[in-house]
């Protein structure tokens, strides 16, 4: 899901609150007096100036060119994916829709709205289009990732993990698929989650760089640790850009579960600053904040709203 843009990136001292304790673990620091610790800020991907000669292309061919209503379908949908690769995702959505209408078989656009419909909080719509892509295409895996985020965020659990563990089987080293597959099973019962993360966490090779997510989760390396690791062997600044979007997200994660929210909030807003926009981590950082803050919303006379 990554594209060859350009970014820079400066190591700046940040006063972010951290913690050093793994989740396996009970904290004594509150959210407001852990130690601080060094940040890699990265600066936010520019839009690729391909992507946009790229959508002034193909909205030529729709609209100028004589051809047909699957291939118009086609580059609908093609654009669809390139509006949301910048950002734009109303019209992203949009174009997705006018391809489903033009060819009700396109998957990977009833893939797509779902995604989107999830984002917005929409998950009853979510649910329907994920099911759509299913019923055209039973197997396709991210289907299942995507309907297990929608059910995962929708309170549902109970499904998001059987999404999960379909989408875990496929791949059993992918280290994204396993901290999902955690993610929901850690609501229903802590400690089996933690098991599992640990048994089918060894089939990660240790080469792979988020196999530190699933140390820092399971208490084997501190967060220092974790932090420190974070631009080793890295080779280009656009790479150290897309790891952080992941790191962040997934250490907004961990002070989640935790009970540090302030502390979640920054690392999903840092996420949310490197513009990585077709990453997983990066559509769901933003979905993150706006329940924290519904969670914590209150009205004059102090009650929820």
């Amino acid at each position: 899901m990554k594209q060859a843009l350009k970014s820079y990136m400066v190591t700046i001292l940040c006063g972010v609150t951290l913690l050093s304790q793994g989740c396996a673990t009970t904290s004594n620091v509150t959210d407001d007096t852990m130690p601080t610790a060094h940040l890699i800020i990265a600066e936010p991907l520019p839009i690729n100036y391909k992507s946009e000669l790229a959508i002034a292309r193909l909205s030529e061919i729709i609209y100028r060119v004589e051809i047909t209503e699957d291939q118009r379908a086609q580059l609908f949908y093609d654009r669809g994916v390139l509006f949301d690769s910048v950002g734009l995702f109303s019209l992203a959505r949009l174009d997705f829709s006018r391809a489903l209408q033009l060819n009700p078989k396109l998957v990977d656009a009833y893939n797509f709205l779902g995604i989107h419909f999830t984002q917005m909080s929409e998950f009853s719509q979510a649910y329907d289009k994920f099911d759509s892509a299913l019923e055209l295409e039973p197997g396709h895996e991210y289907a299942h990732l995507n309907r297990g985020i929608a059910l995962y965020y929708g309170d549902r659990a109970e499904l998001a993990i059987s999404d999960f563990n379909a989408f875990h089987l496929e791949q059993k080293n992918d280290p994204y698929r396993l901290l999902w597959l955690f993610l929901a099973q850690y609501q229903l019962d802590q400690e089996k989650a933690l098991q599992d993360l640990k048994t089918n966490g060894k089939l990660v090779s240790d080469t792979t760089w988020a196999k530190q997510i699933i140390s820092l989760y399971l208490g084997e390396l501190s967060q220092e640790q974790f932090m420190d690791n974070l631009s080793v062997n890295v080779k280009s600044s656009r790479a150290l850009t897309d790891r952080l979007c992941e790191a962040y997200f997934y250490l907004g994660k961990y002070h989640q579960r935790l009970g540090h929210n302030k502390t979640a909030e920054k690392f999903f807003k840092l996420s949310l600053s490197t513009n990585v926009y077709e990453f997983v981590e990066h559509r769901y950082a933003k979905l993150e904040l706006n329940l924290m803050r519904t969670k914590t919303a209150i009205i004059p006379d102090g009650h929820p709203k």
